[in-house]
């Protein structure tokens, strides 16, 4: 089956955080066809932008196969407008000076381009079946009691630690 034939992926995300920062989570949705993956992570101090980043950056992480069509369903206005709007291309050109999650930018960018990415800002807790599962793992994520530390919060923001 050539990447033409392959049916579209659609990905759902959702991060949480208790305090921000705070405890953290990230839930998925994947889906491809009649397969569908549910993935969940978190930390024990971190935001709720890096569990909505993150959320993206793991499930684009697990396709398997380069230049799919995927279709990021998010409630995050951060990371849908971030692409929609350009803002990642201007902080690329200016060496994204002065922003924060510098770590997952980058390491969304390099996987980000692996494919063919369209982003769709839903409403988040308005009833969507998908973002209302999304939210209900990252919730449960963060309520974990063996969260390991989120390095690239700490790193970026060593007074609050």
């Amino acid at each position: 089956m050539t990447v033409e034939q392959k049916p579209p992926i659609y990905l759902f995300t959702d991060g949480a955080a208790s305090g921000n920062p705070g405890p953290g989570g990230y839930g998925i949705v994947l889906r491809c066809g009649s397969y569908q993956k549910e993935l969940s992570g978190g930390f024990a101090r971190t935001t709720n932008n890096r569990m909505e980043l993150l959320a993206v950056i793991i499930g684009l992480e697990q396709i398997r196969w380069d230049n799919a069509q995927v279709h990021v369903v998010s409630d995050s206005s951060y990371v849908v407008k971030a692409l929609n709007e350009g803002w990642l291309d201007n902080w690329k050109r200016t060496g994204f000076k002065g922003k924060k999650n510098v770590d997952l930018w980058l390491r969304f960018d390099a996987v980000y381009q692996k494919h063919r990415v369209a982003f769709h800002w839903i409403k988040g807790h308005a009833g969507h079946p998908e973002n209302e599962r999304c939210d209900s793992l990252a919730v449960a994520a963060y309520h974990r009691s063996d969260l390991p530390e989120d390095s690239g919060f700490i790193q970026e923001n060593p007074n609050l630690v």
